[in-house]
């Protein structure tokens, strides 16, 4: 009996803490790679400090959603954003394109990396209204 509580009672605790973890929505159209890898890194920092993250490639940023996306390496790590959003992605963060990235874009959903996702206009503000939510945009 006191190890179903025990096993109840950590239970409950992990729920709690996972319900606690911040909600960061970061929102990247920036075409510069430097900005691209900043935000990127950033992701990954925050990821690592318990974050659930979830990011929004918007305009020119859609492209590192591509399967076949290259993109510049950036100094210190020798990493490009591309890879620095799959690194974010393979931790938990979910990453999507804007609702006009694919058709204006002339890419198809079968163009995007496994897991990424064209977003829902009406999720994404419901998401982004979420009053404990920050959100940060590059």
């Amino acid at each position: 009996m006191k190890k179903l509580l025990l096993a109840l009672a950590f239970t409950l605790g992990s729920s709690a803490a996972m319900a606690d973890k911040q909600a960061v929505t970061v929102v990247l159209s920036d075409a510069s790679t430097m900005t691209q890898g900043m935000a990127m890194v950033l992701a990954n920092q925050m990821q690592e400090q318990g974050a659930q993250v979830d990011i929004l490639l918007c305009d020119k940023a859609g492209d590192l959603a591509l399967k076949n996306v290259g993109g510049e390496v950036m100094k210190p790590n020798n990493v490009t954003p591309a890879q620095l959003l799959n690194a974010a992605m393979k931790k938990g963060a979910t990453a999507s394109v804007c609702a006009l990235y694919l058709p204006n874009s002339g890419n198809k959903p079968e163009d995007l990396k496994d897991g990424v996702t064209p977003a829902k206009p009406a999720d994404m503000a419901r998401a982004l209204l979420e009053p404990n939510r920050k959100v940060v945009s590059f």
